[in-house]
């Protein structure tokens, strides 16, 4: 058995550790943000939330940081 087979995926009720949109047993995509908790399917109570996709808040517009451009001496 591999480390990958022996890892539990996040359950809901406890707490995300990670932003981004995870995905649950039966494919219910959510939203979530550090520190926030993973819900309950309604039908289904208790479910694994897998990762899919992160979030990150790029806070730029597209444009290099101004300190990162070599500067003429």
């Amino acid at each position: 058995m591999s480390k990958k087979d022996k890892e539990m995926s996040p359950i809901s009720r406890e707490i995300v550790d990670v932003d981004g949109v995870y995905t649950n047993e039966v494919g219910h995509e959510e939203c979530l943000k550090r520190g926030e908790e993973f819900p309950a399917d309604l039908v289904l109570g208790t479910t694994e939330w897998e990762l899919t996709e992160l979030v990150y808040d790029n806070h730029h517009e597209g444009k290099t940081d101004e300190r990162l451009i070599p500067k003429k001496d």
